[in-house]
């Protein structure tokens, strides 16, 4: 979804009062469908019938929008936006659509100009959009295309998901919102646009456009349609799109990828699966290796984000999708996809990192590019100031990771023998509104700190870098840090911060901190770890540990 072409997010808060016109029911699935059987009759002797699992929407409480969701195989990857995160276009792995874990990222570093160095510029709310993952059987390699600044469009590949990914190619042409299709016959298909959707056709190589043609033009009465998903099932082509922020449409054409296409409406103003959250919308279609499909979409859940829900899908004897609703809704929960048993069970997304190895987990993204002289990760991460600021936005090598919702609790142990005078280190509730408990030290004094009242303007432009709102003396070189969020969708979500000197018993410094729930921003808040200074660089802290956990 784009950060500038949101003509129907003002009317989000009465989306939820309208149901969708579709009607849940049976229809001929379409690609490997199996068929179906009367059920025997059960010998009086046996015992009686397991109950099919369930899973409960969503599928991951954590911010991962703008979702492209493919099966290579028997594994599902799915990719999703990370504006000026580094590095960027995270691809989660699962076996079965409903656990998921981290498996790289697609964009190693944001090398598209100084500003997401953080050098002259900043690239808040750039970066990765709505870009698109594939995987081309030909030559056996997966393909990241997205359009960066609405100024060139970058491919990159690799042959396995956890990299290395290189870059492949710079494209003039600017693929809004792109869906990358890899066609029967393996041409690459790029369909694109907002409003006005067309498709292009690059070359065997991937390296430029062969072609290009709108192939559709959205209805003044429907408004914006972008976010396209390119398919090819059954021999007709498929464009799937969403209307920002409350709806999703799909183009069909039996004529091959440049149309004609025709419309129909998928979903509009469904009631989602997460109270006080948005309309699910603005994902991708897949099938499983059992023939059935599923629709994995993201709700709208600030100040959390955007976060990811699934749904099962049928299909008409003419060719289009129908969602699978629970009473006129999509469901909050749903009998889980009949997939074989996983090879093994995934990583889970909460839980401890000690920073063990030379390289961070995918979990983890900078904050704009990092300085890679100015951090080490070996049995802890260590962070050298990066700049001298007094401001946390302007600061580098500030080291995020994503909320656990609905709620979550992050915990940092933190050595700070090598702060220097000047120097502020943390853990922050990073957004466009922010705080953070840390350490300041000045004058050859460590003093333990609440921070809020970091704020930006519409233009991502500091306006406040920070009130101190509580202070302690601190003993010693070690102190644990803590924060502890509600990032359920709604106004006045708060954050708690605290500290402990031993690890085990903890102590609430300063104010609880509301967290800012509006949507322009796009990313949810984030638990971010920092050292920055103010007077003179080469302070250092270690985090020798970070747990997220649950209640």
């Amino acid at each position: 979804m784009s950060a500038f072409a949101q003509p129907h997010f003002p009317s989000r808060r009465g989306m939820l009062t309208t149901a969708t016109g579709l009607v849940a029911g049976f229809a001929m699935p379409l690609g490997n469908a199996r068929s179906a059987h009367a059920a025997l009759p059960r010998a009086a002797t046996q015992e009686p019938p397991v109950a099919a699992a369930s899973f409960t929407n969503p599928v991951i409480w954590q911010d991962f929008a703008d979702i492209d969701i493919i099966r290579v195989g028997d594994t599902y990857y799915y990719s999703a936006s990370t504006m000026h995160y580094s590095p960027g276009a995270p691809i989660l792995r699962s076996y079965d659509l409903v656990n998921w874990e981290f498996a790289g990222h697609s964009v190693p570093r944001l090398d598209f100009g100084a500003k997401y160095d953080l050098n002259g510029g900043r690239g808040y709310v750039r970066g990765v959009w709505a870009s698109s993952l594939a995987y081309r059987p030909g030559n056996r390699t997966f393909y990241w295309l997205g359009q960066i600044d609405f100024a060139r469009t970058y491919i990159y590949t690799a042959t396995s998901v956890e990299g290395p990914w290189a870059r492949h190619a710079d494209l003039p042409n600017v693929y809004y919102d792109a869906g990358l299709l890899v066609d029967t016959d393996n041409t690459l298909y790029v369909a694109y646009g907002n409003s006005q959707i067309s498709v292009a056709q690059l070359s065997p190589d991937a390296r430029s456009e062969v072609r290009s043609q709108q192939v559709f033009s959205t209805p003044a009465s429907i408004g914006t349609l972008e976010g396209s998903r390119f398919y090819k099932i059954n021999g007709n082509y498929y464009i799937f799109l969403t209307r920002p922020a409350n709806g999703q449409y799909i183009l069909k054409s039996t004529s091959g990828p440049f149309g004609p296409y025709t419309l129909r409406q998928v979903l509009l103003n469904l009631p989602g699966p997460i109270p006080g959250g948005g309309v699910p919308h603005q994902g991708g279609l897949v099938q499983t290796q059992n023939g059935q499909w599923y629709y994995m979409a993201f709700v709208d859940a600030y100040p959390g984000g955007r976060v990811p829900a699934l749904a099962p899908v049928t299909w008409t004897s003419d060719g289009w999708p129908q969602l699978q609703l629970v009473n006129g809704t999509w469901g909050t929960t749903y009998t889980t996809p009949n997939l074989p048993p996983p090879p093994r069970q995934v990583e889970p997304l909460t839980g401890v990192d000690t920073f063990q190895g030379t390289t961070l987990k995918p979990a983890w993204e900078w904050n704009h590019n990092p300085d890679n002289g100015r951090w080490s990760v070996n049995n802890g991460l260590r962070l050298i100031t990066a700049t001298v600021t007094n401001d946390l936005y302007a600061a580098r090598n500030t080291l995020t990771h994503r909320i656990q919702g609905p709620t979550s609790t992050a915990t940092i142990t933190l050595d700070h023998a090598q702060m220097r005078d000047g120097d502020r280190a943390g853990l922050a509730m990073l957004r466009d509104s922010s705080a953070w408990i840390g350490l300041k030290r000045d004058n050859g004094t460590t003093r333990l700190v609440m921070v809020d009242g970091l704020t930006m303007d519409s233009n991502w432009n500091t306006t406040g870098t920070g009130t101190e709102r509580a202070t302690t003396a601190i003993t010693g070189t070690r102190v644990w840090l803590r924060a502890a969020a509600d990032i359920r969708p709604g106004t006045g979500r708060q954050a708690r911060f605290s500290y402990s000197t031993n690890g085990t018993t903890y102590t609430t410094l300063g104010p609880a901190f509301t967290l800012n729930n509006a949507w322009q921003f796009f990313m949810g808040y984030r638990y971010a770890i920092f050292n920055h200074a103010t007077q003179a660089l080469g302070g250092t802290v270690t985090v020798s540990r970070f747990e997220l956990t649950t209640p």
